[in-house]
């Protein structure tokens, strides 16, 4: 064989050797991003979960300054968590969550040991409440809830939270024509209905398209409706564009689009 064929052949391998080096590297890269705790953040948020919680801190501090990525850390090694929407309290900054998770004992540990060490920290109170997920699954569906599969064509602009002084077991509570009325309601663009545990509080948890949407239901239109019950009432409305990238970090459904 002449020099010059021994050559190229030595070329050929090497440029094969290159090749798989650069394959391997690549296959490399691939499993170094798919970390374990990537992959079961995915296959969790997946997950329906079987109970919701609703924090609230009496902190008022503009959210670009509150150390969420550090409790974002902390939150996602909690026993059972599925997925988290930070909020912003509109007109007096307030920060707090809506959480879901796989169990209703996991829930309980979870505002019972881990949550009151966050607003300790800061040396304030703290509101949580936790919500049975199964019972109010099928009213929920029906306004198009994320929380239980159905697909984002748009993010949220604002979120309404709302609770009613008022006990009825889900299964005794004719949501079918509640339903009815809030499909009609400008702006709304999917609800959780929220079951009290232990309590059985009405509530829910509602995306709106915009902020104003959001504002003219809980200041005008909810009223209305606690008054026809004779009770009193909690409303809640939060801002989703600031808490956009936090929420999206812990797997939110309302950022899946």
């Amino acid at each position: 064989m002449s020099d010059e064929s021994e050559s190229n052949k030595n070329r050929a391998v090497d440029a094969v050797s290159r090749r798989q080096v650069l394959a391997g590297t690549a296959a490399m890269t691939t499993a170094a991003v798919l970390t374990p705790s990537i992959l079961k953040a995915k296959e969790t948020s997946k997950m329906t979960a079987k109970a919701f919680v609703y924090t609230e801190v009496a902190i008022s501090v503009p959210f670009d300054q509150a150390p969420w990525q550090a409790i974002n850390e902390k939150i996602k090694e909690q026993p059972g968590f599925l997925n988290k929407t930070w909020l912003q309290g509109h007109g007096n900054q307030s920060v707090g969550g809506f959480y879901a998770f796989d169990s209703i004992e996991h829930a309980r540990d979870f505002v019972t040991g881990y949550f009151p060490t966050e607003p300790r920290s800061f040396g304030v109170a703290h509101n949580t409440r936790i919500f049975d997920a199964d019972v109010v699954r099928e009213a929920s569906i029906d306004l198009g809830s994320v929380h239980y599969g159905t697909h984002v064509s748009a993010k949220p602009g604002a979120f309404v939270y709302t609770e009613l002084q008022f006990s009825k077991p889900f299964a005794e509570f004719p949501w079918q024509k509640r339903n009815e009325a809030l499909k009609k309601v400008p702006g709304l663009m999917n609800k959780v209905w929220l079951s009290g545990l232990m309590t059985n509080t009405l509530g829910g948890f509602d995306a709106f398209e915009t902020l104003d949407q959001a504002l003219d239901f809980a200041i005008n239109e909810f009223p209305g409706t606690a008054a026809s019950l004779g009770c009193a009432f909690y409303t809640r409305v939060f801002d989703a564009s600031i808490t956009e990238q936090a929420s999206r970090a812990m797997g939110s459904p309302y950022y899946a689009g």
